[in-house]
């Protein structure tokens, strides 16, 4: 598949077949993402691999956030639980962790590069036929998490990438066209 048929034909994926993702499948993906550009040469990434136990803690804990917003009750035992195992189904699941530099621009530069890794990344997934669903914000944020993924004194967690075969790709969503969002400047 070629760079711009990846571009294409990436999509959020919600629901992946129990096939497990190898081993040299998930090095190949993450050698794509450390290729990005990365100004001073700071390599501020890292990433963590979740295995069984933690895939489990990990999915243990995000059901128990997102069933935080339910009303006290079954109600909120059967998010929690409904969750739990969503996410403990995930084939792979890769945490994305930042250096958090001292200077202000260095942190901002090396937080861009993070993110162009993790968009390297699911863009090598589509190209191997895997999917991807990248999970950001509370889930990123959460002390426990953070704990659960080997987050170190320094990094910020920047998103938990889902890795697998998909169930079902959905249709595109409508874009708005690039001549939209461009401005040609003399």
């Amino acid at each position: 598949m070629d760079l711009f048929e990846a571009i294409d034909t990436r999509r959020s994926i919600k629901r992946f077949t129990a096939r497990e993702v190898p081993r040299e499948q998930i090095e190949r993906i993450i050698d794509a993402a450390i290729r990005v550009p990365n100004h001073r040469l700071t390599e501020p990434w890292r990433f963590a691999v979740l295995g069984d136990r933690a895939r489990e803690a990990y999915a243990r804990r995000r059901g128990v956030l997102k069933a935080g917003n339910a009303p006290e009750g079954e109600a909120r035992a059967v998010i929690e639980e409904k969750v739990f195992w969503e996410t403990a189904a995930v084939p792979a699941i890769i945490a994305a962790l930042s250096a958090v530099h001292e200077d202000p621009a260095v942190y901002e530069e090396d937080l861009a590069a993070v993110w162009m890794a993790v968009q390297n990344l699911s863009l090598a997934a589509t190209a191997l036929g895997l999917g991807t669903h990248i999970r950001t914000g509370t889930v990123t944020e959460d002390w426990e998490v953070q704990k659960i993924v080997g987050a170190k004194p320094g990094e910020r967690l920047c998103a938990l990438v889902y890795l697998g075969a998909p169930a079902e790709t959905p249709d595109p969503k409508p874009r708005l066209s690039p001549e939209s969002k461009t401005t040609w400047l003399e």
